[in-house]
This record gives C-alpha cells, sequence and structure tokens, in this order.
C-alpha cells in the first residue's frame, strides 16, 4: 500500500515527522512557501503567525506535486497556529484532492491544543483520523503515536 506524507513544517517538528514516516517506507513531500512565512524575530513570527491563522489566511506555497493517484493513504502534517493549521496548510488543502483516500492529520504543537484545526478536520473530512503531538522534534517519544 502505498503512503504519502506532505507538509509543513516552520520550526522543524514536521521534519522530525517526516524522517520518522519516511523510516516506515512513506514517499515524502515537504511544502515551501514562497516567501519566508513568518518574521524571523520569535515574538513578532507567533503574533503574526497566530493572527494567520486566526482568519484562515492563505500563505502563497511554491509549485509542488499535488497528484496523489497511486496513493492509498495519505498523512497530512501542520504545526498548530492559534489553535488551528498554519496559514499555508490552508494553501495545501487547497490544492489537494482527498476523495477516496484514507486520511491522516498529524498536528504538531509547541503548546496549543488545535481544538480548531480538529474541528476543521472532522467538519470537512469526517472520515479521516488526527495525531497530535507535542514537540516531536524536542520529544523523539511523542512520534510512537504515529503507529
Amino acid at each position: 500500500m502505498a503512503k504519502l506524507f506532505i507538509y509543513y513544517s516552520y520550526s522543524g517538528n514536521g521534519d522530525a515527522v517526516a524522517k520518522k514516516l519516511a523510516a516506515d517506507g512513506f514517499e515524502i513531500r515537504k511544502i515551501e512557501t514562497v516567501k519566508a512565512a513568518l518574521p524571523k524575530n520569535k515574538f513578532f513570527g507567533i503574533l503574526v503567525g497566530g493572527f494567520r491563522a486566526a482568519r484562515k489566511a492563505r500563505t502563497p506555497i511554491k509549485e509542488f506535486d499535488a497528484n496523489l493517484e497511486g496513493f492509498e493513504e495519505v498523512y497530512i502534517g501542520s504545526p498548530i497556529w492559534n489553535g488551528t493549521f498554519a496559514s499555508p496548510t490552508n494553501s495545501l488543502l487547497d490544492k489537494l484532492n482527498l476523495e477516496g483516500k484514507k486520511v491522516t492529520f498529524v498536528l504538531y504543537s509547541g503548546g496549543g491544543d488545535g481544538k480548531g484545526a480538529a474541528k476543521a478536520i472532522s467538519t470537512k473530512y469526517p472520515e479521516a483520523k488526527t495525531v497530535f503531538l507535542k514537540e516531536p522534534s524536542k520529544y523523539p517519544e511523542e512520534l510512537e503515536k504515529l503507529i
């Protein structure tokens, strides 16, 4: 069964998940923004990112292979910003056709609970599974939740 992990990572948490899933046989596709998603200053980055996420904004992303043909399972990774998807993830989801796929959302956060993202997932993708990870780059034991 072909499996894909397609994700956005701002602070390296998504990259930790990608490394684990690649070792488990997943194809990996990382999404990148056209310009820096957030200011380099961490304080301002948190403010700007949280504001954009709360507004369900889209951040322009670079072209990527959105073809999901041949994949039975698709894992989508996103940081949690202000309780919901990071704005680049909103852009990613606009470009994907997940119909007929077994979908799992992998949400990673430094402290937020992701209730807004969980609600969006249950509304738009009612059959999808959701896995929450707390800073998997810092706490690798969190990656065991993926299995």
